[in-house]
């Protein structure tokens, strides 16, 4: 039986079909299903109505990214269920989005263009806008010539060769001309959030960056211990532009914390260059405190993109308090201990502290700030994994 299954229509939104496949010669420790379930997520965020779900699974990647059963069947799900675009859960190549939009004869787009897509509807500030449309116009650039497919199919030759190759070249020099001038306009920006960094800090001051999954309550346990008002939605990628604020801790020590931009699962390459000028606070830091949705079933799959994320950004030895957020939500109150069902797969080794927090009912924060206080005083100590239960709640 082929693997369907129909979402819950809305009006007023592209009708999309979720596409995605598992190649067992690839190893990833996220489930097909669950980044499909995200997949689903950050479409609804971007303003399509996921109505099917088709799944392949394959021993090698295909050309055409599903194998051709697979595209019968994507085509009869096509016209059955009245789809508008067909969203895959991977980057794919320009040939292979060109190939599918020629078989599908529907708009075609993949993870990245999804995200970049949501961080786009997401950015507010001149930074966040830059960097998001240097990501785009970064991603577009080896897509331009399938735009003129058309004419290279014809063969070349009379008629064919003047028009179409001037006007690809002419599209590339445009797009490359915009590259380099959004990537002057951000050196500036970054050049200027450098300055005010040092200007903040003095060289001195200890910078902590808060970093975690999109939409693990960053923004939330930021407000709470800085007594900020930071935007806070429970909504993907609510936060794009780094927000800093001075700490103050229990000791008397000041510090700056910084609430960054949030990691999701295959997080695009162009995302991350063009956001160098945020995650740059990440990368200066003294300390890290991670964020985990502790009610998310995706909790331990959600810990370890961030670790990996940081660790590409060869930040993977910062120091780092480990943040269990939205306890209210597994919970019913903040003496409860958690159980190993609760935590789950998450990995508690190697951080200075762990700490279970619920902004919204304000359950740890005095904890939490504690925990900072200790962890960038001259002693501190690594917690270890071997008894992760005892460990936790004696931590809390």
């Amino acid at each position: 039986m082929p693997k369907k299954s129909t979402y819950s229509t809305g009006p007023f939104r592209e009708r999309a079909v979720l596409v995605g496949v598992k190649v067992r010669s690839q190893a990833d420790y996220w489930r097909l299903e669950d980044s499909l379930a995200e997949l689903a997520e950050l479409a609804r965020a971007a303003g399509a109505n996921p109505v099917a779900l088709l799944t392949q699974s394959m021993n090698m990647p295909s050309p055409t990214y599903v194998g051709k059963g697979k595209m019968d069947e994507l085509q009869l799900v096509i016209k059955r269920e009245h789809v508008d675009t067909a969203i895959f859960d991977d980057e794919l190549t320009p040939s292979q989005q060109k190939t599918l939009e020629d078989k599908l004869e529907i708009k075609v787009i993949d993870r990245t263009a999804l995200i970049l897509d949501v961080f786009a509807q997401r950015a507010r500030s001149r930074e966040g806008r830059l960097q998001i449309e240097l990501a785009q116009t970064e991603y577009l650039l080896p897509r331009l010539a399938g735009q003129w497919s058309h004419l290279e199919r014809l063969g070349g030759g009379v008629g064919t060769r003047g028009p179409g190759e001037t006007q690809i070249e002419t599209d590339r020099r445009l797009v490359r001309r915009k590259l380099s001038q959004v990537k002057k306009e951000l050196g500036q920006v970054r050049s200027q959030r450098g300055q005010q960094r040092q200007q903040r800090t003095g060289g001195e001051t200890t910078i902590i960056s808060l970093v975690g999954y999109t939409n693990a309550g960053k923004s939330a346990v930021f407000n709470k211990i800085t007594s900020s008002k930071v935007i806070e939605r429970n909504q993907l990628f609510s936060t794009l532009d780094t927000t800093t604020r001075r700490l103050y801790l229990p000791s008397g020590t000041g510090a700056t914390i910084s609430d960054t931009v949030g990691f999701v699962h295959k997080l695009p390459p162009v995302l991350v260059q063009a956001f160098t000028a945020t995650l740059e606070e990440a990368l200066e830091a003294d300390l890290l405190v991670q964020i985990i949705d502790i009610s998310s079933p995706y909790a331990a799959e959600q810990a370890q993109v961030v670790s990996d994320q940081l660790s590409d950004m060869g930040i993977g030895d910062t120091p780092r308090i480990l943040v269990l957020n939205k306890l209210d939500l597994v919970v019913e109150g903040p003496e409860e201990p958690l159980t190993l069902d609760v935590l789950g797969q998450i990995d508690i080794s190697g951080y200075r502290r762990v700490v279970t927090t619920s902004a919204t009912k304000n359950w740890g924060i005095v904890e939490l700030r504690n925990a900072i206080d200790v962890v960038i005083s001259p002693v501190d100590q690594l917690v270890e994994n071997d008894d992760k239960e005892a460990a936790v709640n004696a931590i809390r």
